[in-house]
């Protein structure tokens, strides 16, 4: 029981204590969870504990966050069915499965509905994968308020927990990037009781115990990992006053404070608990995140006994996308260390990193060795940075992470283990399992990290086993001002690596490439900064099919500089690209090959004040106005077409 729980009970109520890997498993649910009243009768339930409300389609895997959270529930003797992308114009979609026990459980899905549903430049995007068939439109913007909304039409005082990216992200007063403002705490817009945020596991199996023995959920103030709303502060103890909701909206520079102190409490050895004002008798708190989970409890976790599919009802739409990427692949660890300024992992997962053993592992790869689609594959051994397998420093097992202090950035710290040796083993032993002809890594790792590793052997490895062609990473820009914002190593540790790499691959007799993944419209990257990267894309004889374009989405400090123009960490001022244009204008410098850009391209420099990359010369970016063509195009001369990273590619295809 967390600190201040006892004497926030009612006289003679208790509520049992767990931990993952000392308690028998009490339950365990064979097959598909319920999701209608007949599997309710063939199982023999009369009434489950909780109906989890997803906007996924149902999928049983461990990928997949209400799979993880109903296994896990099962596993305590919970019993849980699953009401999958309700109508949410019809009220009654919500009462398939009666009203439960103990409450509901509200999650939007594996991603935000909005950044399902909208790019960076707010388009609508054509498909969901997350949908049977890939169908757009079967979950609601905001899905989360909206089915709480649709269950409070039905059941006015069932207990109603909500949680996964969209809940969790947005627990607080939060810049909303579709609307453009700052919108309240989704507790108070969704009407939900409580929100589980961060990795559920923990919060929700409490809250469970606390309901089951009789705790009214108004008294539910002291689980961590959960917000709560009260009318009194006096209702909760030791908790840090954020600035309130009224004062945000008036002040900008309140709001990047406020997300300062967020920021440095996320941690849960020395987070505080926060409470943010919105009336004189509203307040909600956030408690201290939940800690970390053992070894012992994570290989529990996905050693429970998921089916590994689609449900059966999806068969004849073709089944869910979604499910390829992952039904392969193999998590090996949560959290991230990284910091990078425009990853929510830090709010969500945290910075400390959990791992799966080996053996744990191992068996989840033989069983999916044995699928009868299995071509000998394992498409990613990882998790938010696949070569992460432990945490920074020993401190972080016992203190956690340094509140003011990154692991990585602008250097690594000094108390840094970087130490591939763990997940060089694991790897070997994967790539011996029979059936297994190869083991890639999609997850991406830390270049800086394989730097700050002192022994060589796993980018030996890496580019020996691991690699297949090319080896995508994350440098993300060149400018030093954008990569400070960032988050991110100064451009000159990813030139280091790129010799590095492309040394390693010439030992071998390799001929592997790597390919750098870009941001555009970044806080801090002005027009310059974004020629600065142009051309950096010239000289690397490099252009980038796809740009990733600055995406604003809740609690992290990039958006935060987003809205306030301010870095929350120093709260120095940051340029800001204003505008879809100007966006437009900085993703088109980076693809500046593509003849639709031209006239944007054209634009962008003349902006910058650089119309010397407007000409013929081989620094020149693009033609000038209405001279696309090089001048000897008419003298039936051919200029050598330029080696590039895609034309190689190409040609090695074609062969």
């Amino acid at each position: 029981m967390q600190e201040g729980a006892v004497n926030r009970m009612s006289s003679g109520q208790t509520a049992k204590k767990h931990e993952y890997g000392k308690k028998p498993v009490e339950g365990v649910q064979r097959g598909f969870l319920p999701v209608c009243r007949a599997d309710l009768e063939a199982q023999g339930i009369e009434r489950l504990d909780f109906v989890y409300v997803i906007g996924d389609a149902y999928v049983d895997h461990p990928s997949f966050g209400h799979a993880v959270i109903s296994r896990v529930l099962w596993s305590r003797g919970y019993t849980v069915g699953i009401i999958s992308q309700p109508d949410p114009k019809d009220a009654d979609s919500i009462t398939v499965l009666g009203e439960p026990r103990l409450g509901f459980l509200v999650s939007s899905g594996n991603m935000d509905s909005m950044v399902n549903h909208y790019t960076a430049a707010k388009k609508r995007r054509s498909t969901d994968s997350y949908t049977p068939g890939g169908e757009r439109g079967r979950r609601p913007d905001r899905a989360v308020t909206v089915y709480c909304n649709l269950i409070r039409q039905r059941y006015k005082k069932t207990p109603l927990i909500i949680g996964g990216i969209e809940a969790s992200l947005r627990r607080l007063a939060h810049y909303d990037y579709w609307s453009d403002s700052l919108r309240r705490s989704i507790l108070l817009e969704s009407g939900a009781d409580l929100i589980s945020y961060g990795m559920g596991e923990r919060s929700l199996v409490e809250i469970a115990e606390a309901l089951s023995a009789g705790i009214p959920v108004s008294e539910l103030t002291y689980i961590r990992g959960t917000v709560c709303k009260v009318r009194s502060l006096s209702a909760v103890s030791d908790c840090l006053a954020l600035p309130a909701y009224e004062d945000l909206l008036k002040n900008r520079r309140k709001y990047a404070e406020s997300f300062a102190v967020q920021y440095r409490n996320t941690d849960p050895y020395s987070g505080k608990r926060l409470a943010e004002g919105y009336s004189r008798n509203c307040y909600v708190v956030q408690n201290p995140p939940a800690l970390p989970l053992t070894q012992a409890e994570m290989d529990e976790i996905y050693g429970l006994p998921y089916e590994r599919a689609w449900h059966p009802m999806y068969d004849a739409a073709g089944g869910v996308p979604a499910l390829s990427e992952v039904k392969f692949s193999l998590t090996s660890c949560r959290g991230c260390f990284g910091g990078c300024s425009f990853c929510a992992l830090t709010f969500h997962q945290g910075r400390i990193v959990q791992a799966r053993s080996h053996e744990s592992l191992l068996k989840e790869a033989g069983q999916m060795t044995e699928a009868p689609d299995f071509k000998g594959y394992i498409h990613d051994v990882g998790g938010p940075t696949a070569d992460f397998r432990a945490p920074a420093c020993g401190k972080q097992q016992t203190k956690g992470a340094c509140p003011d202090r990154q692991c990585l950035f602008p250097k690594p710290c000094k108390n840094l283990q970087a130490d591939h040796r763990d997940y060089l083993e694991l790897l070997r032993k994967l790539r011996e399992l029979p059936k297994v002809k190869k083991v890639f890594i999609r997850s991406g790792i830390r270049f800086d990290y394989v730097l700050a590793d002192r022994d060589s052997r796993f980018l030996e490895e890496l580019c020996r086993y691991h690699v297949s062609g090319q080896l995508k990473v994350a440098p993300e820009h060149v400018s030093a001002r954008v990569l400070s914002c960032m988050g991110k190593p100064e451009h000159g540790v990813y030139e280091e690596f790129s010799r590095q790499y492309k040394r390693m691959n010439e030992r071998l007799g390799k001929k592997q490439y790597l390919v750098p993944y870009l941001m555009s419209s970044h806080p801090g990257s002005d027009m310059k900064a974004a020629v600065e990267l142009a051309e950096y894309c010239r000289d690397l004889g490099y252009m980038p099919e796809q740009v990733q374009d600055f995406y604003p989405t809740p609690s992290t400090i990039s958006t935060c500089m987003y809205f306030t123009g301010l870095d929350p960490r120093t709260m120095e001022p940051v340029y800001v690209p204003a505008g879809l244009h100007e966006k437009e204008l900085q993703r088109a410098l980076i693809q500046y090959r593509v003849p639709k850009n031209r006239a944007l391209v054209r634009e962008a420099l003349k902006k910058a004040g650089r119309e010397d990359l407007i000409g013929y010369g081989p620094e020149c970016l693009i033609r000038p106005e209405g001279r696309d063509c090089p001048p000897h195009a008419d003298t039936g001369n051919k200029k050598k077409k330029k080696k590039t990273i895609r034309n190689v590619h190409r040609k090695k295809q074609e062969r």
